[in-house]
């Protein structure tokens, strides 16, 4: 009896195993090998990379889904999405053929896979996010999916083992006038002849309602006979359909990451800036030709800000004060569009006319030789004070309250106060203003601001797209104000520009981003 109580083992005691052994036993697991450009992203990845790569491969796939959905709202035709989003997939989430024979391949498909399952973890914690998450991811696939080589595509649709149930010869011949007639529908009545060399396979209904919809298939018996040509919408079905329950499965397995303290403070990040993706800006003005950076041009500069920023510098001409949080608000945007200290030193002083130098220099002067790090801390000093507040920042953080004119007016003017400052802006267009009241609605405040600034400089937008001088920076959606600032003048100067170029074509001037 002793010795079967020492050898019994102990409910309770957990073996101490590896993680990954445990988690990953089975040996397919070991390396992921890509075949295929396109990814269902049902395997887990399992190497190890490292924290900056975590965070970049994350950062750059949350900027290409953002992008996506801001197509969405704009009402992009499919057209005008594949066209508008190839520099960015170039730039941020390239994906090669291997007909390419490219060298980055593997990199490139590794990055694919792993920001992915990056951003499905961060994602995960909300129903709100999953469904957010699954419907763009399901953009993004069918974008790939119907730019990809036909032989390719095909390999991989292959690959899917999905639960499709092939048609027989025999049956073609059965419904061969239905089926040519269903062709005849989708693709001319030049095509009323069944193609005998066409593959068609067949899956309840209810897998494929939007070619049912379209009456692009042939129906019997709850069954839906779909050619190759069509099997686009169902793997992009199918893909939406696994994705789903996997984001499931995800929220489920998330309280187990509480305990990585190195992960956790990432994701929540990620997660937060799905409203607005985060977006640094390292630019200065003096990256812009010909623009004058002083405190007395700051009013003629004032006609390329956005909404936030000109709301501002209206209420500090009309009040000559700002409270704290506008004065930080305005300040870091001065800084950003290439306003030095002394300059900005002496704007501040001029705009607040209606007190003594003494007042000035011991109230207001330390606070914006700190922002600029000129004073403080030996890290304040170090990074060059603080960063210019980005469009996410200004929409999540100090809200403003009585008498104070900081933050996003998308976000914090009721609609009356809003279309009152959009209109004393000069912004008269009504389907314009009501488009801005349905971002609102939405909760999209960076689309209203970015639907306001297409519609404000619509006519330099074309002519830059035309002249060829749009780089992939500038087709990106604008979440930042000091972006919003550099672009507007740039437009707005372009023949200014293209002149001290030396050049009447358009091409010779690249607005970089």
């Amino acid at each position: 009896m002793i010795r079967q109580d020492f050898n019994r083992i102990d409910a309770k005691r957990r073996n101490v195993v590896d993680h990954r052994k445990k988690q990953f036993a089975d040996p397919s697991f070991k390396e992921t090998q890509y075949p295929h450009r396109l990814n269902f992203y049902a395997t887990p990845p399992t190497a190890d990379i490292t924290l900056e790569q975590f965070e970049q491969w994350a950062i750059d796939r949350l900027r290409v889904l953002a992008e996506i959905e801001a197509c969405s709202f704009r009402n992009k035709t499919p057209a005008e999405t594949a066209t508008h989003m190839k520099p960015l997939l170039d730039k941020y989430l390239s994906l090669d053929t291997n007909s390419s024979s490219s060298s980055q391949l593997a990199a490139q498909r590794q990055k694919d896979h792993y920001s992915h399952f990056i951003l499905r973890l961060a994602f995960a914690s909300t129903e709100d996010l999953r469904r957010r998450f699954a419907r763009v991811e399901t953009m993004l696939f069918r974008l790939r999916l119907a730019a990809d080589d036909m032989r390719e595509r095909t390999a991989f649709v292959q690959s899917l083992n999905i639960d499709w149930e092939p048609v027989s010869d025999n049956e073609k011949r059965e419904f061969r006038t239905e089926l040519a007639a269903t062709s005849s529908l989708n693709y001319g009545k030049k095509n009323q002849q069944l193609q005998e060399d066409e593959s068609w396979c067949k899956v309840d209904w209810d897998r494929v309602p939007e070619l049912v919809e379209g009456r692009r298939v042939f129906v019997r018996a709850g069954k839906a006979y779909v050619p190759a040509r069509e099997q686009q919408s169902m793997v992009v079905s199918e893909f939406t359909t696994q994705l789903e329950k996997s984001l499931e499965l995800t929220a489920r397995a998330l309280p187990r990451l509480d305990e990585d303290d190195r992960l956790t403070p990432i994701l929540n990040h990620l997660s937060k800036n799905f409203v607005t993706p985060d977006a640094s800006y390292t630019g200065t003005g003096a990256a812009i030709d010909g623009a004058e950076m002083t405190a007395r041009n700051v009013d003629n500069l004032s006609q390329y800000f956005p909404m936030c920023m000109s709301n501002l510098h209206r209420t500090l001409k009309r009040d000559s004060k700002l409270k704290h949080y506008g004065r930080l608000q305005y300040t870091l945007f001065l800084k950003g569009i290439g306003l030095n200290l002394e300059e900005c030193l002496l704007f501040w002083r001029q705009s607040f006319n209606r007190m003594t130098d003494d007042t000035f220099n011991k109230d207001y002067r330390y606070n914006v030789r700190h922002v600029y790090g000129d004073v403080g801390g030996d890290s304040n000093r170090r990074s060059g004070g603080y960063s210019p507040y980005s469009c996410q920042r200004i929409l999540t953080e100090n809200a403003p309250g009585t008498g104070e004119a900081h933050g996003c007016p998308y976000r914090h003017f009721n609609a009356e106060n809003l279309t009152t400052l959009l209109q004393s802006s000069g912004l008269t267009d009504r389907s314009v203003l009501q488009g801005v009241q349905e971002d609102n609605e939405k909760k999209k405040y960076h689309m209203a601001c970015n639907r306001v600034f297409e519609h404000i400089h619509r006519n330099e937008l074309k002519r830059a797209r035309e002249d060829g001088v749009m780089t992939a920076a500038q087709l990106e959606t604008i979440v930042h104000p000091n972006e919003y600032f550099k672009r507007s003048y740039l437009l707005k100067n372009m023949g200014k520009q293209q002149q001290q170029h030396g050049g009447g074509g358009g091409g010779d001037v690249k607005m970089e981003g």
